[in-house]
């Protein structure tokens, strides 16, 4: 595993949290602009500007895509997001004004904080204002802030903590990058060995009880109610695709969460994948296709392994020993 989104030349990100800690956003930034691409799979999405990413529409450039806690309210950080930008000059120049084209999606992370704690413009405006191209950082930061895993249970327990992960793969000179808040309804397993590395616990908090169980049994049942669910990311890439393309790579990235997520697009999630194509290098799109839904796996497995515990939510460390 390993690397980072960052990795891919002229994308930066950055971080901003709620004071409370329980939320946050994160910023994927390409002050040059890059090809779009969108697939949105689950059934309770929360998105921002996803109609413009389309093949058929004409914006063929974004600027920024945010990924943010919050709900719906975590939408408010596109205006902050796009208020940075403005002020910087980046975005299309419209002869009156710069108009940079901002594209976002939410989790819904409010019961960490009882409903209080919502990212807002200022949020995303803070995050833009932290974007580097080293490293991300992984965990309990950004998007990932107040995400959990594993809610077949219902929201009140059996949750374990998720959080931000990133991950890369070079190939010669090209670059694929993920980024990804993970916070699903589902178990989280490590498609290298078929460990459940977080999930919905056992009644007594000891151990995952599996969500393949809970949905099999037909004593014991499921309880979700209203969806809190989701896992957001981004892919890029310093590949040349065209908007259409693009979209085929979000499209395929959306298999990394298949890979590591189960279940995964359900009614109850929001699941949606961003691609960004910086143009640099000439790429067979299969190709970059196929190392976005590797890079985007490894990113959840890096996610659920930096995440911390929070709230009394415990992290898959603790669950799992330290491992």
């Amino acid at each position: 595993m390993g690397g980072s989104i960052t990795d891919v030349p002229g994308i930066e990100v950055g971080h901003a949290l709620c004071d409370e800690g329980t939320s946050g956003c994160t910023v994927v930034m390409c002050r040059s602009g890059a090809v779009p691409g969108v697939d949105t799979r689950g059934g309770a999405p929360g998105t921002r500007e996803t109609d413009c990413l389309r093949p058929e529409n004409v914006v063929s450039t974004v600027h920024a895509v945010f990924l943010s806690g919050g709900s719906a309210y975590g939408l408010d950080c596109g205006a902050g997001v796009m208020k940075w930008l403005e002020e910087h000059r980046i975005g299309f120049d419209v002869g009156c004004a710069i108009v940079p084209i901002v594209a976002g999606a939410v989790i819904n992370d409010l019961a960490f904080s009882g409903g209080k704690v919502r990212p807002n413009a200022q949020t995303g405006y803070q995050a833009c204002r932290t974007a580097v191209s080293p490293q991300a950082q992984q965990g309990n930061v950004g998007a990932g802030a107040g995400a959990s895993i594993g809610k077949l249970a219902g929201n009140s327990k059996g949750m374990v903590k998720g959080g931000l992960g990133t991950a890369s793969i070079r190939v010669g000179d090209l670059v694929v990058g993920a980024i990804v808040a993970v916070n699903c309804i589902g178990d989280v397993v490590d498609p290298a060995t078929g460990e459940a590395l977080a999930g919905t616990l056992s009644e007594d908090r000891s151990r995952i009880a599996g969500a393949m169980n809970l949905l099999t049994d037909s004593e014991r049942g499921f309880r979700e109610g209203f969806p809190t669910n989701t896992t957001i990311g981004v892919v890029a890439t310093n590949a040349l695709l065209s908007k259409a393309m693009a979209t085929r790579v979000a499209m395929m990235g959306q298999d990394g969460y298949a890979r590591t997520i189960i279940p995964i697009h359900t009614l109850s999630d929001g699941d949606v994948v961003f691609s960004l194509a910086t143009g640099a290098v000439k790429a067979d799109v299969n190709r970059v296709g196929a190392l976005a839904a590797e890079a985007m796996a490894r990113a959840v497995i890096g996610a659920v392994r930096a995440a911390e515990s929070l709230g009394g939510v415990p992290c898959s460390r603790e669950l799992r020993g330290g491992r």
